[in-house]
């Protein structure tokens, strides 16, 4: 087995392909197909998708398709899910919606993803804690929502493990059927300053593209707590569009006082920010 044909090639791990809504951000209600990844390092308190984080030997992939619900392997190559996004449509090809977990775990698998999708957009839903990946993949990304999150609402990252002589079986499309599997090395911000810095580098890599920015706000919190957020998205790209999310109750996480979503609205606007309060919609129509 060469070195070349061995970095040729890449697989990651995908939860689940399945055709909904958007329920989030700037496209909220319209057609997608999700592509949902496993694996991610931060600890959200308010996280919906928990079970996303941890990679395991037993995972399964679940494909939401015109035949039924099917189980594969969860580790697929990009040749491999561009199937599995064509046969959850269930009509004209839609948006794929690029979520996790932590899609940028895994920045060269969604390189090679997209040449596979034909005219299809890919959006990308990101906490925005790696610009180095992000970085990597903005040339094939045709939309950005990227997280401004609060260090308050993390707790500490739990790192990928990364082993260099780990491969999984391909889609034997090729002459090397083995498939490298390791996430990024990019290590996940672990402190209010290191936070700082990589929203800062996410939101001027995003500015003057297609993107928004989208601020969970949680119950428990002050509205002044945010005002960094929007100054960074001030100084660093002024024309986003600024999402509020107020978070949804779960995982002990309360949902936010009515006045504080609206302080925290109120100071983006007098920062001449647009801005736009939307929830879980998808929650609210009970779809997955």
């Amino acid at each position: 087995m060469s070195t070349t044909s061995l970095a040729a090639r890449v697989a990651a791990p995908v939860m689940e392909v399945f055709a909904s809504i958007q329920g989030e951000g700037l496209h909220v209600g319209e057609p997608q197909v999700f592509l949902r990844m496993r694996g991610c390092p931060l600890r959200c308190r308010w996280c919906d998708t928990p079970g996303s984080w941890t990679l395991g030997e037993a995972d399964v992939a679940r494909i939401a398709g015109a035949q039924g619900i099917e189980r594969q392997p969860a580790w697929a190559t990009p040749f491999q899910a561009a199937c599995w996004i064509a046969a959850a449509e269930p009509g004209a090809p839609r948006t794929v919606s690029l979520t996790g977990g932590e899609p940028l775990m895994w920045p060269e698998f969604v390189t090679r993803l997209k040449p596979l999708l034909g005219e299809r957009r890919l959006h990308l839903e990101t906490a925005g804690g790696h610009p180095k990946a992000l970085a990597a993949v903005l040339p094939v990304v045709d939309h950005v929502s990227l997280d401004l999150k609060l260090a308050a609402d993390l707790d500490a990252p739990v790192e990928l493990e990364r082993d260099p002589t780990a491969h999984v079986a391909g889609d034997g499309d090729g002459e090397d059927a083995s498939c490298s599997t390791q996430p990024t090395d990019e290590p996940a911000p672990a402190s209010p300053a290191a936070w700082s810095e990589a929203r800062r580098r996410c939101l001027a890599l995003v500015r003057g593209r297609d993107a928004c920015g989208k601020i969970v706000i949680a119950g428990g919190r002050a509205a002044g707590e945010y005002a960094e957020l929007l100054e960074d998205v001030v100084s660093h790209a002024p024309e986003l569009t600024v999402i509020l999310q107020p978070a949804t109750p779960m995982n002990g996480v309360p949902a936010p006082a009515a006045d504080v979503v609206t302080d925290v609205c109120e100071a983006a606007r007098e920062l001449s920010l647009r801005v736009r309060v939307l929830p879980q919609v998808h929650r609210a129509l009970r779809i997955p």
